[in-house]
């Protein structure tokens, strides 16, 4: 429920406002029972035309005053969700954009998207409830009560005592469904995460004929969904009839008891009208309090969900303006281990490397190529030893200075819906069209950009299921180029290039690395064959570092690796 504390000095206002108008309707509804009375006991039963035409008259503009008030709050509540809702969801994706990637690491991308939207819209809609209804029902309820005991005390005990009973349901209502519709909020977490798989590997999937396996993948999380709901709305399909239950049986004995008092005189028809009246407007405002409730409890749900995702610590990125210069880079005795991991992802790492400088880093799979990637992109910090930049401790460079120095082309090529300059922008937004050429001709992008119709405005569509995996992973290094950086990765993202293409780009990037320290991370002695120095990575450790002639004299995992690829 914090999460409405943030919202509520900016839409307090009309938050307030909704709430006297809903107030003020309340109170139209309520004077409705007694001014019938009166047409009933003093109009109709003395036949007295001037008085039926008289609280008829005021029937009628207490119900137009109810009406416009009814229109206004409606009016309120809807600007106040639907603002309410656009700010949350802004505000979780705008947290979730700073998260650190430990953050984004517990909690998965359906799980997030989830958050962002059925959650958002339950805490919007509750909201929006709050106003429209919730407060309204406690005024008609309790005003109810309060206006029957000023008519006839004795019957309104009757009305009275069927409410206590009603809350009593909805108290143990409330206590069953909560943690039903927690699981609910899950099982649509489960749901989202299947779907959001299956449309990422469709093609996959495809290939290998794996329909009747997804079916059933999917037929159990539907299911388990399914099943889950259900077991929330039995609870409701149980209480909701009892309160029914309940209340119409406090009118049967009002009706009863107020005939046996009609007969001795002791109370007029039209107070028993009144009554029955009360008891129907508690009645309504009693069920819309319940379905009120109940989308408390799935909105507590979905808020705690909520609030799990701002409170997730993110990356300090104090933005100075200017980008850091990075001369240098030192790892020294560094050490790493993944959250929730007991071995170590690397194990007493050091080297040190200057503008100027290439470096290939290569080894097996599971070596802690990618691992060495995300410390040098500070995604993660080293659990042991320290880092180096510039002669200082990483952390006294910030975050977001540093990564403006940083280009990184990723081991998969991501590009994003849009044309081929706006996904080379993103390197640089300002970037020329001769800068965008360069980094296209080094990364030998160019030869197929030539030959597209739309040339550097041709459209990728989502997911780049219209380019081919090499196209991608030039486009993904030409945008690396275009970034001014003092520090590029390639993480192994020209694996999918011809033996004519890599040569091309392996000379193109020859010529800029005077420019900044180059990282080349790849499983290919071709790639790595060409930089100035080669580190050699086996289960986490650095076992040599050296020119390609030195190592294959003085380390054998090297030469295998030289072998394997290339041969004697």
């Amino acid at each position: 429920m914090g999460i409405f504390k943030v919202y509520w000095k900016k839409y307090r206002f009309m938050f307030i406002s909704g709430v006297f108008c809903v107030f003020l309707e309340a109170v139209c509804d309520l004077l409705q029972p007694t001014i019938l009375s009166r047409v009933i006991d003093k109009g109709v039963a003395e036949n007295n035309l001037d008085t039926v035409i008289l609280y008829g008259s005021i029937m009628l503009g207490v119900a137009l005053f109810g009406a416009v008030f009814a229109v206004i709050r409606n009016y309120m509540a809807g600007r106040v969700s639907q603002n309410l809702s656009a700010d949350m969801r802004f505000d979780l994706f705008r947290k979730i954009q700073y998260y650190s990637v430990r953050s984004l690491d517990e909690l998965d991308n359906a799980s997030l998207i989830t958050r962002l939207t059925n959650d958002v819209n339950q805490a919007a809609h509750f909201a929006g409830g709050l106003m429209r209804i919730f407060l309204k029902a406690p005024l008609l309820c309790f005003g109810g009560i309060f206006m029957s005991i000023m008519l006839n005390f004795r019957l309104s005990l009757i009305l009275i005592c069927s409410v206590i009973v009603v809350f009593f349901l909805i108290f143990f209502s409330m206590r069953l469904t909560y943690p039903l519709f927690s699981k609910v909020q899950r099982a649509i977490d489960k749901l989202n995460r299947t779907m959001r798989e299956y449309l990422l590997g469709v093609r996959l999937i495809k290939a290998f004929g794996r329909y009747d396996y997804e079916e059933e993948r999917f037929n159990g999380t539907n299911t388990e969904l399914t099943s889950r709901s259900l077991a929330a709305e039995r609870v409701l399909v149980v209480f909701t009839p009892l309160m029914t239950l309940a209340v119409n049986t406090g009118i049967v004995l009002i009706l009863w008891f107020g005939s046996f008092k009609l007969r001795g005189g002791f109370v007029e028809i039209g107070v028993v009208i009144a009554l029955v009246n009360y008891m129907t407007q508690i009645l309504m405002s009693l069920m819309m309090m319940t379905n009120v409730l109940n989308m408390f409890i799935r909105m507590k749900a979905s808020a705690e969900r909520i609030e799990e995702v701002f409170f997730k610590p993110e990356e300090t990125l104090s933005d100075d303006g200017e980008r850091c210069p990075i001369e240098s880079i030192r790892f020294e005795n560094v050490t790493f281990s993944y959250p929730g991991s007991d071995e170590p992802a690397l194990s007493d790492i050091s080297f040190e490397c200057e503008k100027g400088e290439s470096i290939a880093i290569i080894g097996p799979t599971g070596s802690g190529k990618s691992t060495l990637v995300s410390l040098l992109l500070r995604f993660y910090p080293p659990t042991g030893g320290r880092i180096l930049i510039n002669g200082k401790d990483s952390d006294e460079i910030p975050l977001y200075s540093y990564r403006k120095s940083v280009s990184v082309a990723p081991q998969k090529s991501m590009l994003f819906s849009g044309t081929i300059r706006e996904n080379l922008l993103w390197g640089d937004t300002n970037a020329s069209s001769e800068k965008i050429g360069n980094a296209s001709r080094v990364s030998a992008a160019d030869d197929f950009i030539g030959g597209l119709p739309d040339g550097y405005e041709h459209y990728i569509k989502q997911g780049a299921v219209n380019i081919s995996g090499g196209q991608k992973q030039r486009l993904s290094l030409a945008r690396a180029l275009v970034k001014p950086a003092d520090v590029l990765i390639i993480d192994d993202s020209i694996g999918a290039l011809d033996a004519i293409t890599e040569s091309r780009v392996r000379q193109g990037l020859t010529e800029l690395k005077k420019e900044r320290i180059l990282f080349i991370v790849t499983q290919r002695i071709s790639t790595a064959i060409g930089s100035d120095r080669i580190m050699v990575l086996d289960e986490g450790r650095l076992i040599a570092a050296g020119p390609h002639a030195g190592l294959l004299d003085s380390c054998p995992q090297y030469r295998e690796i030289y072998r394997s690829q290339i041969g004697e």
